[in-house]
This record gives C-alpha cells, structure tokens and sequence, in this order.
C-alpha cells in the first residue's frame, strides 16, 4: 500500500480586523495583465480593504432567461475576474469569499467593465457562515474509541451493532451525510419552535429526524447506531453551534489552475424535487449529444424527469411510465410535519428513478421502478431461465426503463434482479448494480438481443458473485454465502454490486460493494473484479479486495484506461487499486473475505479537517458520494484524472498528477453532488467546447442557501487556460 497525503491547511489568521489577509495573504506585486472585455462578458477587479482581492468568486446571476441562471468565476493574483460567455439578459453581480461576507450586488450588462468593492467579514462568526459544510460537521464529537465495540450492557448506550469507532463514522457518513448535507445551514441550526417545545435538545432531534418523507430511511440508520447516543451527539454539536462555537478549521481560497475554472448553472425541476443524478452524453463517447439536452434522475421525488437544453436555456419535463398501477408512491410514506412543508408531502414518485445513462443513439436509460416488488414466475425456482436455475430471484425493487428523444416513446424493461446504477460495455451489454450487498447478484441486459426480440426476460441475465477461493482462475463449484469454504471449491458472497464499471475494453466488470455503514451488516465495503468469461451466467468469477487497515467504507467505482480501479472512502480518502500489483496467489481464506493484496491500494487523504477524537491522521471528515474517472478529458484536466463527489467540501475534487484540485462550488451554499459525467460538444472549441455536468443531489435542497423557494440546480464545469480568458 502506498500513502500520500496532501494538505488544504488554511493561512495563518492575524487579528479580525485583518481577516481578509488571513485568506489572501499579501498583496501581489505582479504587473496588472490587461482585460479584454468582450461583447459577451463581464469583466474588472475586486479591491477590498488591504487592496485586490485574490482567489474569490465574482457571481453573475439572472432571471431574464426562461430558467434562473448563473455564472460564477475566480479572481487572479490581482483581483481580477472575466466572466464569459453570458447569455443576453441583465445580471446581478456580487463577490463571495472566504474571509468575506457578501458584496452588495450590482447591475450589469454583457459588455460592461465592473470593478467590485469586496465586503470584509467584520467578525469570525460572520465570515464562518460562508464555509462548506464539512468545516461545521466535523465539529461533531465522535464518540470515542472507548465506547466500542457497544453491547446490550453499555454504559453509555452504545448499541452491539455498532463495533467499532469506524463503524460509527462509516454510518454517519453514508448513511446520513450521504442523503443531507449535514453541515449546509439548516441542518446546524435546527428549526426548534417551527418543531415544537422539547424538554431537551435529545427530545427535539428525536422529532427532528421524524420530519418528512425521509423519516423510515433516517429510522433505520439511527436504530442501528442506538438513537438515544445519536440524539446526544447531533444535541450536543447543534448546541454548540447555538452557543457561538465556530469550526477549529478554515478553507482555503483557490489557488493555481483551481482559480480558472468557470461553473454555470440553471435552475431545474419544480418545488419540492430532489435529483441524484443527470447524464449529458454516452461514457463511451462523450461527442454523443453535442449541445443537446440534460435529463435528470429525480429518484423518489417525482415520476416527472427533468430535463435542461442548455443552449435555449429552457428547463421541460419527461413522464416515466410505470406498468402495474398499484406500484406503491412515496407520497404514501409515514412522516412528520417538517417545518419547511407542513403536512405536506412533497415527494409523489412512484418509478424511484435513481440513475440514467445514454447509449451511441443518444436514447437514456433509466433504472426505475415499474410495478411491485414480487417477480415472475419466469425469476423464480422452476423457470426455464439459465440464471433463475442457479439464483433464483423472488423479488426486484426497481427495474428498468428507455426513452428515445427522437421519437419521443418509453420502453418499459422487467428485470428479475434489482437494478440501481447502470452502465454499458463496449459491445452494448447493459450492466447494473443492486444496490445493497445481500443477494450477491449481479445483472445485465443484453441490449443487441432485446432490440431485435422485445423479449425482456430472454434478453437479460444474472449470475452469483462467486469468488475464486480455490486460485484457479476459473468458476469451480462453489459454497453458499452461509457457508464455510471448502478445500477446491469457490465460494458465492453477499457482494451484489453498489458502484458498477465495466473495463474500457469490457472484458472486466468492476464493481463496489458497500460496508455496514450503508448496508447494516457486519461486513466490510470491497472491491470486485469479475471476469464475465464467455456465458456469465456459468463462468463469472470474481476476487474480492477489502481497503488497507485503518480505512474502510468504499463508495462507488470507476476505472481508467489503464484498468486500474478508483474508489472513494468514508474514512476520509479518495483510492486507487491496481490489481498487477498484487505480489502473493489469490486464494484460500483470505480471498474469501477480501483481506488480501493491500500493496495494490494508493490512498489520498482528502483535503480538510479530521474529526477532533478521531486517531485517524491518514483520513479527513471531508465525504464524497461516488467517484467518476474523466478518462476523455472532458473537463481540461488531463486524460484518466478521477474527480470524487465531495459533498462534504462542496466540490468536486480532481485528483491531478497525485495532487488536488479543489474545485468549490459557492453558490449556492450547500453544494451537493452524486454523480457526474463529461461532455465535448466541439472538440475543436478548446476549453469552451467541453465540460463536466453535475445536478444538485441532497434529498433536502431547501436546507441550503435559498431555502424552499429555490429550485434544484444543474452545474457546467469548465477548465480555461487562464482566470481571464475569454
């Protein structure tokens, strides 16, 4: 195993009364470059107190566009910004930065030079209000070593499900943090008198979790991690924050390449709407759909999909269809009024659409949900399916669904196994994730087959997750999960895929299995290689890797051009795993529980602080949601370069040269990514013809800036040459 670690330590504070220096530091003696202007753009310097201002943000907003849109920058050495390519309207423009509060905002035109008067934050507590979320959620006190492993008989209330400290975190992480931005405003001053009276601070988070549609999900996680020690730590961390505690830690302005980003944004979706994910073009090739529409994944929010052309500035929807009407809705819930709705239930979805992607036609897939969970005779025993003979399916809580833009029809897809992530081959075989880890299955849709047949079941298959415990590299007979491993035999395990990613040449399917944190079953996250061989249903077989001691919770799995495996952790690093690397055989015991080949594992410690308590110097409380490897160069940072969802840092974080690129999203605050995927719309634009699409992903949205009058987001990332380039 190899371990770097990259720091983002924030500047040294002065006095309060110099805080701005505290972010910016000196001023720059560097000559003032000339601006150009042009027809389309907003350009000019930021000054503030101790003169320009480096490394803060110029935002230019407007509601003139059919959708709100916004376009934000950084500033140069010298305080300097060019916003380009702006649509015709009239802008609000303001400064944001750490260090800073917000400017007053100004008018301007496309065209039109603007010099920006930047406000200093008059005190620690006003320029905290502008940190990502993980600089306010790391404050919370992990409880320590000593309370683990928990038993029935604890003192101090900590549950036997819970084992280990990094259990805790794991489940905090991806289980709470991974649905709401834990550290965004609302979320760390809690509506107290819209809930109620409470004789305790314990009393009130008790029913604060209880809000909403989210409130079985939420139930589950805190059941496991003992609610009267989780009520006590989330009480003591927002009693904290009450009192005027601020975080021990403070971000970094940009800095280098990170100051030449440009992030674009429109508002999408309706009121109430979450997202969790949006595609823009195939994986395979991202020239598929230049210029063309978005379409978002509102999961269980809404049956209505939407969908952004970016060159219009027009937001519309997709209905997706579900086949047996007594398909069961999320407005049917159990819930507690939440102080942002009332009893209202804002979420109606029925098909819990989670994840699209886009074939070379340009039609998206969709996993969705299309009846009840029961399956057909043809999944289960006694059918004359291949992979329902060897894994018999009882139930699929969601299945799948396409939708071809051109003639604006849906295909309905059953599946016998659960779908969740999807994703194609080279040779346009549909792969898919479950989900959880517990069937130990792993789906595909042959998509050639179906097209030609119509014929769902026929076209589709699903094999166990049989590991091979016996070295020989091929599927030999193999033991239940349930069961202890055999001398000769391989053995299927309970790691159904939670991430999927074929190979770039598809004779490799990776995926990622998820750990207690997320799944509530004392098993660690893994890493899986399956090798299909040529009939899967028969011949997959798989190795499995546990991360290095000391770390856990992977999350998600992408794969570069050189078939080397990226992955995000919850203790607090974004990892790869090359599997030539590995020294010894793999087989016997450890094979079967995936603690082996640690010395294929490189981790990068997350920029941002670590829980106080936690002994854990290799990791940070930073979270990232998924891991999406740029291997066409989408966004301008280089081929291969893997960017983790870091919703904990608000941003997404690009991994260059074995170095970070930490590039923050400031507006609005509380910036929370799932996935994302890259797009060239002219690979002869340069800069301007290419970029990296994400959506607004927390279920609570309206715990963010703007509250429940605002709408979820789609972003554009791009890469320019320089902060002031046109």
């Amino acid at each position: 195993m190899t371990f770097r670690r990259h720091s983002n330590a924030c500047l040294a504070a002065v006095a309060i009364a110099a805080l701005v220096t505290a972010w910016c530091g000196p001023a720059t003696a560097q000559q003032k470059p000339a601006l150009k202007v042009g027809a389309d753009a907003i350009g000019g310097q930021v000054t503030g107190p101790n003169g320009p201002e480096a490394g803060v943000w110029v935002i230019a907003e407007t509601t003139d566009l059919p959708t709100k849109y916004a376009k934000m920058v950084a500033t140069n050495d010298n305080g300097q910004y060019l916003i380009p390519q702006l649509p015709s309207a009239k802008y609000k423009v303001w400064v944001r930065g750490y260090g800073l509060v917000d400017s007053d905002k100004q008018d301007a035109a496309p065209g039109k030079t603007l010099d920006l008067k930047a406000k200093a934050a008059p005190n620690a507590a006003a320029a905290a209000e502008y940190y990502p979320g993980m600089y306010w959620y790391s404050m919370i006190k992990i409880p320590p070593a000593s309370e683990f492993p928990g038993s029935d008989k604890s003192p101090t209330g900590m549950p036997a499900s819970m084992d280990s400290q990094a259990t805790w975190i794991d489940s905090l992480k991806n289980s709470c943090q991974s649905c709401h931005a834990l550290g965004s405003d609302n979320i760390r001053h809690p509506h107290v008198k819209e809930l109620g009276e409470f004789k305790s601070s314990e009393e009130m988070w008790e029913r604060r979790v209880q809000s909403g549609q989210a409130m079985n999900n939420m139930a589950l996680t805190l059941g496991r991690m003992g609610p009267p020690r989780a009520y006590k730590m989330f009480a003591d961390w927002t009693d904290r924050v009450a009192a005027g505690e601020l975080p021990f830690d403070k971000p970094e302005r940009p800095k280098g390449i990170e100051r030449n980003v440009v992030i674009t944004s429109w508002e999408w979706g309706k009121r109430g709407m979450y997202l969790h994910d949006e595609v823009s073009t195939d994986k395979r090739n991202p020239t598929v759909n230049a210029n063309g529409k978005i379409y978002g994944s509102p999961e269980e929010s809404s049956d209505d999909i939407p969908v952004l052309d970016p060159v219009k500035n027009t937001t519309s929807f997709i209905h997706e269809p579900y086949v047996d009407p007594q398909t069961p809705s999320a407005k049917d819930d159990p819930m507690a009024p939440s102080p942002f709705w009332g009893e209202e239930a804002i979420w109606d979805g029925h098909t819990s659409i989670h994840n699209p992607m886009m074939d070379e036609k340009g039609r998206v897939w969709f996993t969705a949900r299309l009846r009840r969970t029961p399956n057909p005779a043809s999944c289960q025993a006694g059918s004359d399916l291949p992979s329902a003979q060897i894994a018999p399916l009882k139930e699929s809580a969601r299945e799948a669904s396409m939708y071809d833009p051109k003639t604006e029809k849906w295909t309905t897809i059953d599946t016998c196994f659960n779908t969740h992530h999807l994703v194609f081959t080279p040779d346009n075989k549909l792969w898919f994730s479950q989900g959880q880890p517990y069937s130990g299955v792993v789906g595909w849709l042959d998509v050639k087959k179906f097209e030609q047949t119509g014929d769902a079941m026929k076209s589709q298959g699903w094999t166990p997750t049989v590991v091979n415990v016996s070295g020989t590299g091929k599927r030999e007979d193999f033991v239940a999960p349930d069961k202890p491993i055999e001398p000769g035999k391989d053995k299927w395990v309970k790691a159904a895929f939670y991430g999927v990613m074929p190979s770039v040449k598809g004779d490799v399917i990776w995926g990622q299995a998820m750990g207690p944190g997320f799944s509530r079953i004392a098993q660690p996250a893994l890493l899986i290689r399956m090798i299909p061989g040529s009939d899967p249903t028969k011949t997959a077989v798989s190795e499995i890797f546990q991360s290095p001691p000391g770390t856990y919770g992977s999350r998600g799995v992408d794969v570069d051009s050189k078939g080397v495996a990226w992955t995000v952790l919850s203790s607090g690093q974004l990892a790869s795993f090359d599997r030539s690397k590995c020294k010894e055989k793999l087989q016997g015991p450890n094979a079967a529980t995936g603690a082996q080949c640690f010395e294929g594992w490189t981790l990068y410690r997350m920029p941002g602080p670590q829980f106080k308590g936690v002994d854990d110097p290799k990791g940070s409380a930073n979270h990232a949601y998924y891991i999406w490897v740029d291997v066409h160069n989408t966004l301008g940072l280089g081929n291969d370069v893997p960017i983790a969802m870091a919703n904990g840092s608000e941003s997404m974080l690009a991994l260059v040269n074995g170095k970070f690129v930490d590039l923050r999203i400031p507006y609005p605050l509380g910036f929370f990514a799932k996935n994302a995927d890259g797009r060239i719309d002219d690979p002869k634009a340069g800069w301007k013809g290419r970029g990296l699409w994400t959506t607004t992903g927390t279920r609570a949205y309206f715990h963010s800036e703007g509250g429940k009058d605002a709408r979820p987001r789609v972003f554009k990332l791009q890469m320019r040459p320089d902060p002031l380039a046109g």
